[in-house]
């Protein structure tokens, strides 16, 4: 009912007053299942609140409960020469806007299934900071200083102890939500980017603090294109109902269209909100989620109209912020624990075990963490029992090691990646090497001469064994080549040959491997018309090289007397 309220106020109503009851109908209404219904009519979301993802980005602190200007953009999509509207309410001042469509652009390139939308890191700037207080950021897009949210000290808020070292919020004590897009330090820690490339991920910064929304929204493999997937993106952020309306309905506005205006000249919203300059003080609390009311810290009491509350709370009255996990027991991340350089001849173990580390939210360690050790990419190699993919608990130190991992037969490059089970949190990759069989000795098993007449085959086989190490060297690729008798040798185009399959004559034979023994026999070989001496060479992988003489010659004449010689008779 309040969403469709609002919808007919948009369409018709042009006064301050008429605006104020859709903000106070829309903070009001906080009932789970209520459905968004946009200007076009369409239900957008249905159902009631899905529950959080992971803990809230801004850790659930208060935002922005303004609602867009009653006269929205008549062309969807249009982005500029549009007439400005509220006092420049409906505008994005140029740096803003450029971070969100470079965030939508990084996300298109890297995780193209997201399908997340520019317009929504706009609605959520806008719930959050009032795009920044305005557009109020250098030409670099960091803020001339730190929007800061209140202390999430449990009193009205989540209780959120320090988990930066006051690094970002200044508060060793609590954190406190950071930059244009409200950020707490710990969801910083392991969600922050580096959008404008140089070299740092600040939350102040808005292509930084843009970037990193956008990668939270998209998280859990959420389809962003979805109403579902939409809703429980924007709830994973700030988990309120009211504050899930709020942004749908910027969202629906900035669909509509809005145009640019120059940094420093956009409003920024009166009353609640996270996006307060650092030296105004601490912001007061906006409403709590499903409508209920939060106490505020102070002995004075709310005044009516401020964002939704009507007075001061019981003391009675627990406090509605969903409750927070203990830094120590939320996970922050998952990362290498020591893991050397992963390389494998083809066919042995990997004689390094990959390691990883669990870490929740202060650093340390965590235990009983799932998690699940993917292989990727075109190989053969498998972890032990020819699994391509374990799931194992990290132990009390909140390290996890690996099953042993073979290498297959396929030599190459391949990636190895452990990620936090079940977990929208970055993995760590592994890149491991297979290399192929080698042998640095190749010799021939007997010393037979290999004779054969011109047009016929040579009767003995030629017979090589390989050695690696003074080992057996099984498997190893060998390549056989008629070669001529030059500085530099190259293929031979008469004298002896192989026959392929087909019984073509072939000089070079690939594709040849050494049995289990390190033996190799050689195909029959053949002599062509041309009588002569000629070599044949071997060659490993791994470069271990013998080189064969092969004879063409024609057959020795037998010796008999001739018939007319007679021996001479004995003297009588």
């Amino acid at each position: 009912m309040a969403a469709q309220f609002g919808r007919r106020l948009r369409k018709g109503a042009t006064t301050t007053a008429v605006a104020a009851v859709a903000v106070a109908a829309l903070s009001a209404s906080g009932a789970p299942g209520t459905s968004l219904v946009t200007e076009s009519g369409d239900q957008q979301s249905t159902g009631s609140t899905p529950p959080p993802d992971d803990s809230a980005a801004t850790g659930n602190s208060p935002y922005y409960t303004d609602l867009p200007p009653l006269n929205t953009p008549d062309k969807p999509g249009t982005s500029t020469n549009l007439p400005v509207t509220g006092s420049a309410e409906s505008g994005i001042p140029a740096s803003i806007l450029a971070a969100y469509k470079k965030a939508e652009q990084t996300l298109d390139d890297t995780d193209a299934a997201c399908r997340l939308p520019w317009q929504l890191l706009a609605a959520i700037g806008k719930v959050e900071s009032g795009q920044a207080r305005g557009g109020r950021v250098d030409a670099n897009g960091t803020t001339f200083s730190p929007i800061l949210g209140p202390v999430l000290d449990g009193r009205g808020f989540a209780m959120i102890k320090d988990t930066d070292n006051g690094a970002y919020d200044g508060d060793s004590t609590h954190d406190r939500a950071v930059g244009p897009m409200q950020f707490i330090p710990s969801t910083w820690a392991t969600w922050g980017q580096d959008g404008n490339g140089d070299g740092r991920k600040d939350p102040n910064n808005i292509y930084d603090a843009a970037l990193a929304a956008g990668r939270y929204l998209c998280a859990g493999s959420r389809d962003l294109s979805l109403a579902a997937d939409l809703d429980r993106a924007v709830l994973s952020y700030n988990h309120s109902d009211a504050y899930l309306r709020t942004v749908r309905s910027w969202f629906d506005y900035y669909n509509r269209g809005t145009h640019e205006i120059p940094d420093g000249t956009g409003t920024v919203p009166p009353g609640l909100g996270g996006g307060r300059d650092h030296s105004s003080g601490s912001p007061s609390p906006s409403p709590s989620p499903h409508g209920t009311t939060k106490p505020k810290p102070g002995p004075d009491p709310t005044k009516p109209g401020d964002g939704g509350s009507t007075g001061p709370t019981s003391p009675t009255t627990p406090p509605t912020t969903p409750p927070t996990t203990p830094p120590a027991q939320t996970l922050a991340g998952v990362e290498n624990a020591g893991t050397g350089t992963l390389t494998a001849t083809a066919g042995d173990a990997f004689a390094e075990r990959i390691k990883v580390r669990a870490r929740n939210s202060l650093g340390g360690p965590l235990a009983k963490v799932s998690v699940t050790f993917t292989i990727a990419g075109d190989t053969d190699a498998a972890f032990a029992g020819g699994k391509n993919a374990v799931t194992l608990l990290t132990g009390t130190d909140g390290t996890v090691t690996a099953p042993v991992l073979k290498a297959g037969e396929k030599a190459g490059k391949f990636t190895v990646r452990a990620t936090a089970t079940g977990r929208s949190l970055p993995p760590v990759a592994y890149t491991a090497t297979v290399t192929a069989r080698r042998a640095d000795e190749i010799a021939r098993t007997d010393d037979k001469a290999l004779t054969a007449a011109p047009g016929t085959e040579f009767a003995d086989t030629v017979e090589v064994k390989a050695t690696y190490k003074d080992a057996v060297a099984a498997g190893v690729a060998v390549t056989a080549t008629m070669i001529t008798d030059a500085e530099e040798p190259a293929e031979n185009d008469k004298g002896p040959y192989f026959k392929d399959a087909d019984g073509k004559t072939v000089r070079t034979l690939t594709e040849l491997k050494t049995d289990a023994d390190g033996v190799l026999k050689l195909p029959r070989i053949y002599a062509d018309d041309t009588a002569g001496t000629y070599k044949l060479r071997l060659t490993t992988e791994g470069g271990a090289t013998i080189v064969i003489e092969l004879k063409v010659e024609a057959p020795e004449a037998s010796e008999t007397p001739e018939a007319s010689e007679t021996p001479e008779a004995p003297a009588g």
